[in-house]
C-alpha cells in the first residue's frame, strides 16, 4: 500500500508541475504537449483518431474537444486518409512542431528538477525496468481482454 500510495501522490505531484511549467513558458498543457508527443513520434506525424484516443486514454469525443484546441491554434491538422477516406487523421503541422521543440528542452529541464535529480541513477534503472514490466503486463492483459479489436476510423 505505501509504494501504491507514494506512486499516486509522485505522480499527481508530478503532473500538476509540469503542467504550471509547461502553460507558463508555452501556453501549453500537459494533455495538448503529450498529444505533440505522439503525432511528433509516428510516421508522417499522423495518427488514426482512434489509434490517438487510444494513446491518450481518451474517448473520442474527449480526443475531439482536446484537439479543436490545438486545431484552432495552428499546431494540429486534421486530414482524411489518403489510404481510406473514411479514416480523419491528426497532423502535426509545421506550427505545432516548431511548438513542441521549443517546449522539449524545458520539459525535459522540469521532469529532471522534480523527479529525476532526487533519485539515484541505479534507482532511476531499476525504476524504469520496473514500471517498464508493470506497462508491459498491463499491456499484454488489455490485449487478452480485446482480442483482434481494431479502431473503425
Amino acid at each position: 500500500m505505501r509504494a501504491w500510495r507514494n506512486l499516486v501522490e509522485v505522480l499527481d505531484d508530478l503532473q500538476g508541475d509540469l503542467e504550471r511549467e509547461l502553460t507558463a513558458a508555452h501556453q501549453l498543457g500537459l494533455g495538448d504537449y503529450q498529444v505533440l508527443v505522439f503525432l511528433s513520434e509516428a510516421p508522417d506525424h499522423a495518427m488514426r483518431m482512434c489509434d490517438l484516443a487510444g494513446r491518450l486514454h481518451l474517448s473520442p469525443s474527449g480526443l475531439t474537444r482536446r484537439l479543436d484546441g490545438l486545431v484552432r491554434s495552428g499546431l494540429v491538422e486534421r486530414r482524411p486518409s489518403a489510404d481510406d477516406r473514411r479514416v480523419i487523421l491528426a497532423v502535426l503541422s509545421d506550427v505545432g512542431a516548431r511548438r513542441l521543440a521549443a517546449a522539449a528542452p524545458d520539459h525535459v529541464e522540469h521532469v529532471r528538477r522534480y523527479f529525476l535529480d532526487h533519485l539515484g541513477r541505479a534507482d532511476v534503472e531499476r525504476l524504469g525496468t520496473i514500471l517498464e514490466r508493470a506497462r508491459r503486463a498491463r499491456s499484454a492483459s488489455a490485449a487478452a481482454n480485446c482480442p483482434g479489436s481494431t479502431c473503425p476510423g
